[in-house]
């Protein structure tokens, strides 16, 4: 599976590419916004600290207005993908851009039959938000099992990008339910590597190895 930090926060950004395990990003206007960097400043930004995908999000929401944001957004850097939400609208967005080889992810996914329309559309990516389908009490890591079968079922490439990760188990799942792609904050990020056991080891063989040089 690849990770993907979904975060506009530089600094963050750059830490996480000092790991050596980060494939790529996501952004969302929301996280642009907070950033309070102009938005192609900040995606040339990012793509020098990341040499992987950089979703990048139209902010416009007629087919027309969408195709001629995604294509300057796509001009910006190779590494671009251009994110659209998943309406009738940005699926329009998607087949178009598709047809002329630009990669696409489809945001806001909450169903089966969604995620298919998207890989009709050509769709690059599609990302079905596991957290935001919990907090409602449905089952986000279903869905991704779900979409994973779809896309077997019928061969689709699109990936299965699993976003609004909010924690390890999140993760545990996707890995399990064979998702592509795992879009995580920083701070979850930071804590796939922590297990109490670990820790204890590690603490336990330096006691015995500084006993055995006294």
């Amino acid at each position: 599976m690849k990770l993907f930090i979904d975060s506009a926060e530089l600094s963050e950004i750059e830490a996480a590419a000092k790991t050596g395990l980060i494939d790529g990003v996501t952004t969302n206007p929301s996280l642009v916004a907070k950033a309070g960097v102009p938005f192609e400043k900040l995606l040339l930004r990012i793509c020098e600290l990341i040499d992987g995908p950089i979703s990048a999000e139209v902010t416009t929401l007629t087919a027309p207005e969408m195709i001629a944001q995604g294509k300057q957004l796509a001009k910006l850097h190779k590494n671009i993908v251009v994110k659209l939400p998943l309406t009738w609208e940005g699926l329009k967005t998607c087949s178009a851009l598709s047809a002329e080889g630009i990669r696409t992810n489809v945001t806001l996914c909450f169903s089966e039959v969604q995620a298919m329309m998207a890989a009709k559309a050509g769709a690059t990516y599609i990302s079905p938000f596991v957290g935001r389908l919990d907090d409602i009490g449905q089952d986000g890591m279903g869905l991704i099992r779900g979409i994973r079968q779809v896309y077997d079922n019928y061969g689709y490439e699109t990936r299965i990008l699993v976003a609004s990760i909010r924690h390890v188990d999140h993760m545990r799942q996707s890995v399990l339910a064979g998702g592509d792609v795992g879009t995580l904050p920083y701070k979850v990020f930071q804590q796939l590597l922590s297990h109490p056991l670990t820790d204890s080891g590690l603490a336990r063989f330096m006691k015995d190895w500084e006993t055995m040089k006294g």
